[in-house]
């Protein structure tokens, strides 16, 4: 597959390769997810079409560095808050390049790709993450507390 724009990225993707800048990157911390505790950090990552928030799983956490140019090689985007966000994880490759053609961070614009108001298709038996799916919220239900 070919390299992908960060401005025509949507949520739901799978296989997303492309090369961006590393506008900023965080620290690696854990969290914790329904599998039990995680180690990510997240980076903010662009183009020449925009920017977005790359999270980086497991052993790809605090790989990235700030004005670096970086390939990724089979990311995913999810959708958070109503924007797309790009992930990267134990099938995924980052390798630092000396690409040209990428703008320095100052160059890239603003605008972040929106998810508008996407919902994730349901999950087919255990792909990525597994765990019990979440039923259906009827319309009379009100929210819940947890």
């Amino acid at each position: 597959m070919g390299e992908e724009k960060v401005g025509n990225l949507k949520p739901g993707m799978e296989n997303v390769n492309l090369t961006v800048r590393v506008i900023e990157a965080g620290e690696p911390r854990q969290i914790q997810t329904k599998n039990g505790t995680r180690t990510i950090s997240e980076a903010i990552v662009g183009d020449e079409t925009g920017r977005i928030k790359l999270t980086l799983w497991g052993n790809l956490a605090g790989s990235v560095k700030a004005g670096s140019v970086v390939k990724i090689d089979n990311a995913w985007t999810t959708a958070f808050k109503g924007q797309v966000q790009l992930n990267a994880g134990s099938k995924s490759q980052i390798t630092e390049t000396q690409e040209d053609g990428v703008p320095e961070a100052d160059q890239i614009p603003e605008n972040i790709p929106s998810a508008g108001d996407y919902r994730r298709p349901p999950q087919r038996g255990g792909r990525r993450f597994g765990g019990r799916r979440p039923r259906p919220r009827r319309e009379d239900e009100g929210e819940e507390e947890e």
